[in-house]
């Protein structure tokens, strides 16, 4: 049976396998700094690895309880999270967009115009959801 470990920052899906008298631990996914299993994630893992059982819906219900624990007891999740905002924004704001009109690639700057407005509308309902928050905490 498969199951999520963390190794260092990161979160591994993983199944152990008998050889020799020994166990070893096949490695299935790399889940990133969040263990999120993503459909992409199940068909990589089922295509590659078709004989291993896996309990797709309790992988994905631990891994959204893993989600929580950064919040926790520790900041550094949030000092890396603002970290990596910091970093996004320089490199969106290093963006030259006349260059862009000239690159050959056309689906690529499609993609990069899409994930910008995926983006935008991620942090739209983000900020509405911390105005939210700010007026409960101040009414109660």
């Amino acid at each position: 049976m498969a199951f999520i470990r963390k190794r260092g920052q990161c979160y591994y899906l993983v199944h152990n396998v008998r050889k020799g008298g020994r166990v070893r631990q096949l490695h299935l996914a790399r889940l990133g700094r969040r263990p999120h299993i993503s459909d992409d994630v199940i068909r990589g893992v089922a295509s590659r690895h078709p004989f291993v059982d896996v309990d797709w819906k309790g992988l994905r219900q631990k891994a959204s309880q893993e989600l929580i624990r950064p919040f926790e007891n520790d900041s550094r999740y949030l000092h890396d999270l603002l970290a990596s905002i910091h970093n996004l924004h320089l490199d969106i704001g290093d963006l030259h967009l006349p260059v862009l009109a000239m690159t050959q690639d056309r689906e690529l700057v499609r993609q990069l115009a899409s994930s910008l407005k995926l983006l935008r509308s991620t942090l739209d309902v983000k900020l509405s959801q911390l105005r939210r928050s700010k007026a409960q905490a101040y009414s109660a």
